[in-house]
């Protein structure tokens, strides 16, 4: 879905930069452009950042370590 018509941005795009390594609404407006003409997507791509970093954040915390690693 389009979240920001004025750049043509979509939550695909916005997921993606942030798989790619953006780590916070701000790095992701800088990226995409997102949210920097009429501001009405601002909220909705906000929403969006938050929630995949918290997938992602989830989806690491969830990977079993191997039994026989140890820490250094």
């Amino acid at each position: 879905m389009y979240v920001c018509l004025c750049q043509g941005v979509t939550d695909g795009q916005i997921r993606e930069a942030i798989y790619e390594g953006c780590c916070s609404y701000r790095e992701v407006r800088n990226t995409l452009g997102v949210a920097t003409q009429c501001g009405k997507c601002a909220c909705t791509a906000k929403q969006l950042v938050r929630e995949t970093l918290s997938d992602l954040h989830n989806a690491q915390t969830a990977i079993p370590q191997h039994p026989g690693f140890t820490h250094a």
